[in-house]
C-alpha cells in the first residue's frame, strides 16, 4: 500500500511464474510438489502389467507461455489478441510425441521451452478409435480424457485445487511408437472426430518409452490452481 496524499494506490500482484509452471524432475513424488515451493502441474506414467501397475515417470510439466496466455483470456472471458487460441477454448485432449529426447540418445529427455506451440515430433495414436480427433494421414493425432476429477490437496493443508487427467493409451493405441513427449491441449470440443485447432498448454519430457500392444500406460496429470 502506497500514500499518495489524500489518495492510496494498493498495489496486488498475483504471480504464476516459473515455481508453478516450470520443468523439472520430482523430488518428493508422493506430495508431488516442489520442495520449498508452490505445487504445479506433474505428470506421472504408469505402465499397467497384468501382475500390477508400475510407475514409469514421475515429473513437473512446462505450461507454455501460449498456455498461460489462454488461461488469462479464458479467465477474463476476453479473447487475446496476441495468442491464436480463443477463449471459449478449454483443455480437453492428450497428444503423444517422440521429440522429446535428441536422436540416438532416446534416455536423455530435452526440457521443453516456455516458446514451444506444439509436440515436437508428433506421433499417431490410433487409427480408426472414433473417439479420438485430429485425424490427418490415415490416423487419430489426440486422445481423449478418460476422466477429470477434483482432489483435496492434503499434502500443503489444502491450500490448492488439484484437477486430475487421467488418461489411458490402450493395447491399441500408438503400437510401434517410441514416446518421450506429451501434451495437452486445448480446443473448442471433446467430442471424437473433431478435426481441430487444438492449441498446446502444457508438456513434458522423459526418457524413451517403447509402445508395444502387450502395454498399457496410463497418464495421470495434476494441474494445481
Amino acid at each position: 500500500m502506497e500514500d499518495l496524499g489524500n489518495k492510496v494506490l494498493i498495489k496486488i500482484n498475483d504471480k504464476w511464474g516459473d515455481e508453478c509452471f516450470g520443468d523439472s524432475c520430482s523430488l518428493d513424488p508422493s506430495s508431488k510438489r516442489i520442495p520449498g515451493g508452490k505445487p504445479q502441474g506433474f505428470v506421472e506414467i504408469f505402465d499397467v502389467q497384468p501382475d500390477g501397475k508400475k510407475r514409469l515417470v514421475g515429473k513437473y510439466n512446462l505450461v507454455v507461455y501460449q498456455g498461460r496466455e489462454w488461461a488469462a483470456a479464458r479467465i477474463m472471458n476476453i479473447d487475446n489478441a496476441y495468442i491464436t487460441p480463443l477463449k471459449e477454448e478449454f483443455i480437453c485432449w492428450l497428444g503423444l510425441g517422440d521429440g522429446g529426447t535428441p536422436p540416438g540418445d532416446p534416455l536423455n529427455p530435452t526440457s521443453p521451452t516456455v516458446f514451444d506451440t506444439d509436440l515436437d515430433s508428433e506421433i499417431p495414436i490410433n487409427a480408426v478409435d472414433s473417439s479420438c480427433a485430429d485425424f490427418h494421414g490415415g490416423f487419430y493425432y489426440k486422445h481423449p480424457f478418460d476422466s477429470v476429477g477434483f482432489e483435496q490437496d492434503t499434502a500443503n493443508a489444502n491450500e490448492w485445487l488439484i484437477i486430475r487427467v487421467i488418461v489411458t493409451i490402450g493395447a491399441d493405441d500408438a503400437n510401434g511408437q517410441n514416446i518421450s513427449e506429451v501434451g495437452l491441449f486445448t480446443a473448442a470440443s471433446n467430442s471424437g472426430g473433431y478435426g481441430g485447432p487444438f492449441n498446446l498448454f502444457a508438456r513434458v519430457t522423459f526418457p524413451t518409452i517403447v509402445k508395444v500392444s502387450t502395454r498399457q500406460l496410463v497418464f495421470v496429470w495434476y494441474l494445481y490452481v
